[in-house]
């Protein structure tokens, strides 16, 4: 049974497979590469499909006449000069449009502009080249690792490969290249570039080895003549034509560009060339050549020369400046000259002489003034001189020259009408001529009053260029005669470039809650800063979102260096700077962080200052009140032991019938005065008598000793209780002394009103028995000694 099964699988299984083969559909070839330019055939498979098929390059449709059916199941593709890098190729069902299969195809190109060199290793000794040096450009538009052969061929030497690199250029090291390559025979060379995927080879390159010889560097030798310089050098070796270049420039640079001095050699010459330079100055010179038609060689070894002073080269260039005269008519005058450089050897010696511009003057005494190298200053007095000016190398003379100074008054001419304009790096100054003719002008300017520049203009006008960057010039023109000079004219003091507005430094901020007062101040480092047009103070949080653009910015124009910012956010950290705005370019200040406060400081300060204030009323009323108790201490207190009480009549008592005057203002009533040590009445009866003298029944009436009645009992240790005391003179109203018992404190000698039988002393007086008139309750007073002081003192 298994054989069987296994027998009908093999005999269908072939005829399954031929079918879904025979309506497959696809492209081939798959991810092809072809050289850039050339042509390629795509061939789509349509077994699957019925119909017609069109094509798409990088998902736009194919012109249809570029690709036929062969039978109904192929369609090939004829792409002609296809120069895409890369391309992404499919087949279409004309009527699904399906995708039926698809290609990539991508181009590489091959080398091309090979250029080679046979040049040596050992540039000081010259023979055969030991190297071969290619180079070639090629356009690789791909990822892949490519590797490039070098490979060599001649006449009678098949093609061999010298170098390999894996960038546009190789070098041969071959020690045997002379065996394979000759100099008297043209050398083929081609570049082979190579990856996994497809390789290219270069056109085909021929040389003359002679146009691709690079010779060694010439030696050089240099002599200096008395204003000239010899450069020879030794020719090459190869017996043909070469051109040679003699490269000289001065070591320190004056802007003048280095000189080239072209030479041609035929063969065995050797080269040879003099060129006139400049007096005791250092140059560099250097040569180098070539073959005809071949590639220069390596400059040799530069060589730096100094050459001679040359007298014919040396002028003074003399002029003058002329100081304000001192009281005594007495001027200072400067006379400068183009200094003889310090390069040129030897000593030097300059020399000034004062002579007197007089005519038909003999024997004047002239005096000479030994100076330094390219300055000195002479006192002239109010008359016109001549300076003159004398150089001596080695003691012998070298050069001489003389300017003239017009005596003070002196009626010559003079430029009027200077004007002056700054523009690229130099100063422009014109003037308006005088009327008599000159022979020129002499145009001196300074930026410190110590180092001078000066030169002559045939013309009304001068262009200034040694001028320093950002400086304040003072000009001055003066004309020229024959044998004479003019007036001097002094521009308005002119700034070579003005720059950028001076520092900007925030001077303080002072932050209150919702606002801050930023102020500023602005300090020019240079002299020829721009005028400040205005001011610019951006400010934003530190924290949160940030400021709209119109909240971020204030501006102020120039006469402000402060500004109140308001609208902040209270408790909230800012950064502030300012920006100085002139018409040559702006400045700024560095950041500044400030917070606000969490309240106004203002509101802060005025509760301080209430606060102080209250706490300094509470303070001085308190020391009021202290200082009133301390005064109400210090009153004088009776001693209690030698005070007493006594029964004061209520206000409610008759005070008219009663002829006693009060102790206390208004005028005081006797029935208001309280006698306590004065000798006092006891009665044994409870009536009084009246105040107009008349008895309301009989009475005894006893007179007492107040210090024996008030007496304690020695024995007892208590004090005597009387019945009854009665002050002389005192209306309806009767008294007893009270018990000290009721109060065991008390001090003081007690009263009461109780009738107590006492001890007759003296006589007893009778008195008429009166109706007894209405009883008051009586008031107890306290008696103090100022009491008395005050009583008598009124």
């Amino acid at each position: 049974m298994f054989a069987f099964l296994v027998t009908i699988i093999l005999a269908v299984i072939p005829p399954i497979c031929k079918g879904q083969h025979a309506k497959t559909c696809n492209v081939a070839p798959k991810d092809q590469y072809i050289e850039v330019g050339s042509d390629t055939e795509i061939v789509c498979q349509t077994s699957c499909v019925r119909g017609k098929i069109f094509w798409t390059l990088n998902n736009r449709p194919i012109d249809g006449s570029l690709s036929h059916t062969i039978n109904s199941s192929h369609t090939v593709l004829s792409l002609r000069n296809f120069t895409q890098h890369s391309a992404t190729l499919q087949c279409h069902s004309a009527d699904t449009e399906q995708v039926l299969g698809g290609t990539t195809i991508r181009t590489y190109s091959k080398p091309r502009k090979i250029s080679c060199i046979l040049h040596y290793e050992n540039q000081a000794i010259e023979g055969v080249p030991q190297l071969f040096t290619c180079k070639w450009e090629h356009q690789i538009n791909s990822s892949l690792k490519i590797n490039y052969t070098v490979l060599v061929s001649s006449l009678h030497v098949s093609q061999i490969e010298i170098c390999n690199s894996h960038v546009n250029t190789c070098t041969s090291k071959d020690i045997h290249l002379s065996d394979k390559i000759h100099l008297s025979m043209n050398i083929r060379v081609t570049v082979r570039a190579k990856t996994a995927f497809w390789e290219s080879y270069s056109d085909l390159r021929e040389f003359d080895p002679y146009n691709i010889l690079k010779i060694i560097p010439p030696k050089l030798n240099t002599t200096v003549l008395s204003d000239q310089l010899l450069v020879e050098w030794k020719g090459s070796a190869v017996l043909r034509k070469c051109h040679c270049q003699v490269n000289y420039s001065k070591t320190v640079s004056d802007g003048t560009p280095a000189k080239l001095l072209s030479k041609t050699l035929n063969p065995k010459e050797n080269g040879r060339v003099i060129q006139k330079v400049e007096s005791c100055s250092n140059y560099r010179v250097s040569v180098r050549c070539a073959l005809d038609k071949a590639p220069w060689s390596d400059w040799s070894q530069e060589k730096t020369v100094l050459t001679k002073l040359n007298k014919n080269d040396v002028n003074l260039h003399l002029w003058r400046k002329v100081a304000e005269p001192e009281k005594n008519g007495v001027r200072e005058v400067r006379a400068m000259w183009r200094e003889i450089p310090s390069t040129c050897q030897g000593t030097f010696t300059y020399m000034i002489k004062k002579i007197p511009y007089k005519e038909h003057v003999t024997a004047v005494n002239y005096t000479d003034t030994l100076c330094s190298r390219s300055t000195c200053a002479v006192d002239l007095n109010g008359d016109a001189h001549r300076i003159n000016l004398t150089v001596f190398h080695n003691e012998a003379l070298l050069a001489e020259d003389s300017v003239y100074v017009p005596a003070i008054g002196e009626s010559l001419p003079q430029v009027t009408e200077i004007n002056t304009t700054t523009t690229k790096g130099v100063i422009l100054v014109s003037w308006k001529a005088p009327v008599q003719p000159v022979r020129g002008y002499m145009i001196d300017w300074t930026h410190d009053g110590n180092q001078y520049y000066w030169k002559e203009s045939k013309y009304n006008n001068a262009t200034l260029s040694e001028i320093l960057d950002k400086k304040p010039y003072n000009i001055t023109v003066t004309p020229l005669f024959n044998d004479k000079t003019g007036h001097s004219t002094q521009a308005l003091q002119t700034c070579s470039r003005v720059g950028d507005p001076g520092n900007v430094t925030i001077v303080s901020v002072q932050a209150n809650d919702v606002s801050a007062y930023v102020s500023w101040d602005t300090k020019s480092q240079e002299e020829c800063s721009g005028a400040v047009v205005n001011y610019t103070v951006f400010y934003s949080t530190q924290r949160g979102p940030t400021l709209s653009p119109s909240q971020n910015y204030v501006t102020v124009d120039s006469t402000k260096q402060e500004i109140f910012l308001k609208d902040l956010n209270p408790d909230t950290q800012y950064s502030v700077y300012v920006k100085a705005t002139a018409h040559t370019g702006t400045t700024k200040s560095s950041e500044r962080l400030f917070k606000t406060k969490r309240f106004d400081p203002r509101l802060i300060t005025a509760l301080s200052v209430t606060g102080s204030i209250v706490i300094i009323l509470v303070l001085s009323l308190g020391l009021c009140c202290a200082i009133q108790w301390k005064k109400f201490r210090e009153k004088p207190v009776p001693d209690p032991s030698l005070s007493s009480l006594a029964l004061w009549p209520s206000p409610g008592h008759q005070k008219g019938i009663c002829p006693f005057q009060a102790f206390s203002s208004p005028p005081e009533s006797f029935c208001d005065r309280v006698y306590t040590e004065g000798p006092q009445r006891t009665s044994t009866s409870p009536l009084d008598t009246g105040c107009n003298g008349n008895p309301a029944i009989d009475q005894t009436e006893e007179y007492t000793d107040p210090a024996i009645a008030l007496a304690p009992d020695v024995q007892n240790e208590k004090p005597l209780e009387l019945v009854e005391t009665r002050h002389p003179g005192s209306c309806e109203e009767s008294t007893a002394l009270l018990s000290s018992e009721n109060s065991p404190l008390n001090p003081y000698r007690s009263q009461s009103s109780v009738e107590v039988p006492a001890p007759v002393t003296s006589k007893q007086r009778k008195h008429v028995t009166v109706k007894q008139q209405e009883k008051t309750a009586p008031v107890t007073v306290y008696v103090t000694l100022n009491m008395f002081e005050q009583g008598q003192g009124r």
